[in-house]
């Protein structure tokens, strides 16, 4: 294997956070090498990058990106994948387009990992035409036909409305948005938000007024013999079923940890512990953005920024009071939307909770823990190497974290042998 590309500061990941971070490193002549495994930075909230979006904050970040990513002292390592960890520092990457290894090493890094969707199984879940909520949002950011179709959005948390306005603006016909959260809870967090992000969710539902929201409905059932056909919901006294042709559910976000446990940065309530200055509990290493705590994009924004001036030494009282207002709204966020104990209750014993593997919650039920669950039944050995599966088993068998090993995702041989002579697996 070639020697590793070296640099300052190494980035993980391109949503907000990492974007912010990016730009204030290279404005203060930092060598960066910048790391994500998308084709193009933006994350999932700007898939396909910052000018796809239309509101005027993406536009702006975008036009101010257009400066800096072509600079001589960013190294872009875009459809690339974190493997593996020689130090704090120094990672093992897969090319994901040549499936060829890489090494890169640093004197600091920055992890901007995100958050990915929180899926809770129910009977029905896996059938052709229910995906999650924001993987439905990105299918159709990426191109995928929905006029005309009719879908339902169920789970809990803004990103439903979210992915309602882009169905909305696909042509597909929203007849439904289903929240689990109560009216009283979701009136309490209204009350509670600035003006500013109140005018952003008050624009948001004017545009979903064709929609139906309801307050304290779940999915409890989706019914289908090849592929979906309906959706059967609940508020807990009674039951009603939606003809649609696609369910799209999300029971809010899971912080992205897996790097830094690998790492063997302190975890704490499910996110990466982070202090005022962005710093994790490994010197060097520091943390920004949803991986540290679901708080939206104007929290990931302010957190690469404080990430990289605490990486330069820069100053940061003139960003703490924005701190402190986004971190009230992170909170607020967490409590209003809290998932209810109904929806740990919905798989039946023939519910697959490990959709790669085909394993079942009957299955899952029979062992302690997840080592010994998945020796004996596979469960989370499948693609997505338990990111779906084992959440999941944590809340539903209340089993302690899987833990985890090199490498964090399927890779071809050669990467992990240390030679491209080696061939894929």
């Amino acid at each position: 294997m070639s020697a590793a590309l070296q640099a300052q500061a190494l980035v993980v990941g391109a949503g907000p956070a990492g974007i912010a971070a990016v730009q204030r490193l290279i404005a203060a002549g930092r060598r960066t090498i910048w790391i994500d495994n998308q084709a193009r930075p933006g994350g999932q909230i700007w898939r396909g990058g910052p000018e796809r979006k239309a509101s005027a904050q993406a536009q702006a970040w975008a036009a101010s990106a257009a400066r800096w990513q072509d600079s001589p002292l960013l190294t872009r390592l875009h459809s690339h994948a974190v493997l593996a960890a020689e130090s704090p520092t120094a990672l093992l990457l897969e090319d994901m387009r040549s499936g060829q290894p890489c090494r890169v090493a640093g004197e600091q890094l920055l992890l901007a990992c995100g958050a990915r969707e929180r899926l809770l199984p129910f009977p029905g879940w896996t059938l052709p035409g229910v995906t999650g909520a924001g993987g439905l949002q990105a299918l159709v950011k990426g191109g995928w036909p929905v006029a005309g179709r009719r879908v339902v959005l169920a789970g809990s948390g803004p990103l439903l409305l979210a992915s309602a306005d882009t169905l909305r603006a696909a042509g597909a016909e929203v007849v439904l948005i289903a929240e689990q959260a109560n009216k009283s809870s979701l009136a309490r967090f209204a009350t509670a938000l600035p003006a500013g992000k109140l005018a952003q969710a008050a624009s948001l539902r004017w545009r979903l007024r064709q929609s139906r929201y309801q307050a304290g409905l779940w999915p409890v059932r989706a019914l289908g013999e090849q592929r979906l056909e309906a959706v059967v919901l609940s508020d807990g006294h009674s039951e009603s079923t939606i003809t649609c042709d696609a369910l799209g559910v999300g029971f809010g976000l899971l912080p992205n940890t897996e790097l830094a446990e690998l790492l063997g940065c302190r975890i704490e309530a499910g996110a990466i512990a982070v202090d005022a200055q962005q710093r994790t509990s490994l010197p060097g290493v520091f943390a920004a953005g949803e991986c540290c705590g679901i708080g939206g994009v104007d929290k990931a924004l302010l957190e690469g920024e404080l990430a990289a001036r605490a990486m330069l030494g820069q100053p940061l009282d003139d960003l703490r009071a924005q701190q402190r207002r986004q971190q009230r709204f992170a909170r607020a966020l967490a409590q209003h939307f809290a998932l209810r104990p109904e929806l740990l209750k919905l798989a039946e014993a023939k519910t697959l909770v490990c959709r790669c593997e085909d394993v079942s919650l009957g299955e899952l039920k029979a062992w302690p823990d997840w080592r010994e669950a998945k020796l004996q039944t596979r469960c989370g050995m499948g693609a997505c190497q338990g990111r779906i599966c084992g959440p999941i088993t944590e809340q539903l068998l209340v089993w302690p974290s899987r833990g985890l090993r090199e490498p964090l995702q399927p890779a071809p041989l050669r990467c992990l042998l240390g030679s491209t002579e080696q061939g894929s697996a």
